[in-house]
Parts: structure tokens; C-alpha cells; sequence
């Protein structure tokens, strides 16, 4: 039997949340050594985490947009001060919409599968492999905005600290 959280909290550890079609638990959590099933969906779990980190989810969907000029599956700092970005692999909205922890990554490789459902192949840091149904042309653009995202708040952080 599993064991299902009512909320989850995002730590260092998070690896990617995923969606799920369950009636008991809405997310799969994948963290660096175990899985989690959640109630909560990817959306409400990012929202929670990016006001534990300081802001609303909109505040820094939209800081983002302004820094990157990225408007669609907008990559999203939630702690940078934690080193916790995530990217969407959807649009936030859609229920296929999973959220890949950057900093876990190590590769995103294309599938060599002959099935369909497999596009792709995230290895992150820890070796766990994730499957993904997204392409890998998707995922790595998505690797490489929130890439962009980072640099621009570690930019933002080196003009304050010459400032002040």
C-alpha cells in the first residue's frame, strides 16, 4: 500500500513532480531517494513552494518573463536563494504539465525505444532514470531557458552586492 501525503513541501532534494491520473493522489514526487505520492497537483505544490521561498508563483512567473523574455512553460525560480529552479514540460495549466528540477539533471538524452510514449531519457545526478514523453528537443530548450533563468538572478544578485 502506498503511502500518500496530503501536502509536500519542495527541498534540495526534490527531483521532479509529476502529474498522475489517480483517486487517491494527484502528484508523483521523485526526491533523491524515495517517491511520494501526493494529493496536491504539480501546480499547487509549486505555488506553496514559491511562497515558502518568498513570493507568489505569478511574481516570479512574471519576473522571469521580464528577465528572459521567455513567455510560455516560463521556467520558475522557486527558492534562488535555495538554488531551487524548476522548468514545466507543459504549460503549467495543462494536467500533462510535470516540473523537472534543474539542478538534479546530469542529461536528457533522446530514446532509443521503438515505442512512442518514450521521447526521451532524463538521467539525473543520483542515476535514476525518468522516461518522458516529451521530446528531447522540448526538454532541452526547457534546460537551457531555465539555464538562462539562473544566470540572470545570479546577475541580479552581483549588481546588488556592488551597490550596497
Amino acid at each position: 500500500m502506498k503511502d500518500i501525503h496530503l501536502i509536500y513541501e519542495v527541498n534540495p532534494r526534490t527531483q521532479a513532480i509529476l502529474a498522475t491520473r489517480e483517486i487517491e493522489y494527484s502528484s508523483i514526487v521523485i526526491e533523491e531517494h524515495r517517491t511520494l505520492y501526493v494529493r496536491q497537483t504539480p501546480l499547487q505544490i509549486i505555488k506553496a513552494a514559491c511562497l515558502v521561498g518568498g513570493a507568489t508563483y505569478d511574481g516570479r512567473r512574471k519576473a522571469v518573463t521580464h528577465l528572459t523574455g521567455a513567455i510560455q512553460k516560463v521556467p520558475i525560480p522557486i527558492n534562488p536563494r535555495r538554488h531551487i529552479f524548476a522548468f514545466p514540460t507543459h504549460s503549467p495549466t495543462a494536467f500533462e504539465c510535470n516540473w523537472i528540477f534543474y539542478h538534479h539533471i546530469k542529461t536528457i538524452i533522446p530514446s532509443q525505444q521503438r515505442n512512442h510514449t518514450t521521447k526521451s531519457i532524463i538521467t539525473f545526478k543520483n542515476n535514476l532514470e525518468l522516461p518522458m514523453n516529451e521530446s528531447h528537443y522540448l526538454l532541452e530548450k526547457q534546460y537551457t531557458r531555465t539555464t538562462m533563468c539562473i544566470l540572470q538572478y545570479a546577475q541580479q544578485e552581483n549588481c546588488k552586492r556592488i551597490h550596497y
